[in-house]
């Protein structure tokens, strides 16, 4: 949900012009932190195990196709207790292939977890999906070689934060009306008190002189009379941007919405950094049901 990053050398590391940042990720779901170490630890044994699922899953016809979904995803809960999220080992690698696996043949691509921590969405009927996408994963492996990547909520990444830094903050959205629930990203719950603790904090490193930028769902898209993220952010610049809204059990109520709203603090300045805006998007490792944040100071963060 949060992370920051620092300048050091010119490595020559990012194919994206960040070859002199550091980067530091920190999100309160274990799966996807897990997911982002096995990609910078090991690749290579992932991408084997993704090639091993896609080849078995693809030669099946479609009713074995479910059966070995929900077989995945019944192995996936079950092994929950014996993984030791902060320990890395070679299950991690298992675990992670199953994660994509499932996210990628599942209902929508959605990723939910019920209160036990478990992998709670149907089976998709995908008549050929990409479940191994090896150029994207080394190149996200690349880019995770300079990072850190730790477990926590947003507050986790106070430390890492100055007047140097830029913040992305990348919550579990609030939903825009009563049957568009999609926040249980984590065991955690998300809801209206969680976020009114966000806006604080994002107040708190505002102090700071940090930049900063929050993307969440509008809802006034259903309800023109909520403000609720209006008197959140009061004073803080909204700027609301059209976006798809692939997450619907209707295929023809997908389209061109006001979501997510990005909120705009402050703007980078200075050097090679162009100043934040629509036509300077944000990069995304993965698929966008991952909630990060990522944070970038034009110089170095003391201590790190």
């Amino acid at each position: 949900m949060c992370s920051a990053h620092a300048n050091t050398s010119n490595s020559g590391l990012f194919h994206t012009g960040l070859s002199s940042y550091e980067f530091y990720i920190y999100d309160i779901n274990p799966e996807l932190i897990l997911a982002y170490s096995t990609i910078k630890n090991d690749v290579t044994g992932l991408i084997n195990a993704l090639c091993n699922l896609e080849q078995h899953y693809l030669s099946l016809p479609e009713e074995e196709r479910k059966a070995m979904f929900y077989e995945v995803r019944t192995k996936f809960n079950n092994s929950i207790n014996g993984i030791n999220f902060h320990i890395y080992s070679d299950l991690w690698i298992e675990r992670t292939a199953e994660i994509i696996f499932l996210n990628h043949t599942c209902f929508n691509g959605l990723f939910r977890v019920n209160l036990k921590g478990e992998f709670n969405v149907p089976f998709g009927k995908y008549k050929n999906p990409t479940i191994c996408d090896s150029e994207n994963l080394q190149s996200v492996s690349q880019l995770l070689q300079k990072t850190s990547i730790q477990i926590g909520d947003f507050e986790s990444c106070q430390s890492v934060i100055n007047n140097n830094t830029f913040v992305y903050f990348d919550p579990p959205y609030r939903p825009i009306s009563q049957t568009a629930s999609f926040n249980s990203y984590s065991r955690q719950a998300f809801g209206d008190v969680e976020q009114l603790r966000l806006a604080s904090f994002y107040r708190k490193m505002d102090k700071l002189g940090t930049k900063l930028l929050l993307s969440n769902s509008d809802p006034k898209n259903e309800n023109q009379a909520d403000h609720f993220f209006e008197d959140a952010y009061q004073d803080i610049r909204i700027e609301r941007v059209k976006a798809n809204r692939m997450i619907n059990s209707d295929a023809n109520a997908r389209g061109s919405m006001g979501q997510p709203g990005f909120f705009f603090q402050t703007e980078l300045t200075g050097g090679q950094h162009p100043p934040v805006g629509r036509s300077d998007p944000i990069l995304f490792f993965g698929k966008g049901q991952f909630r990060t944040c990522f944070s970038t100071p034009s110089n170095p963060i003391n201590g790190a």
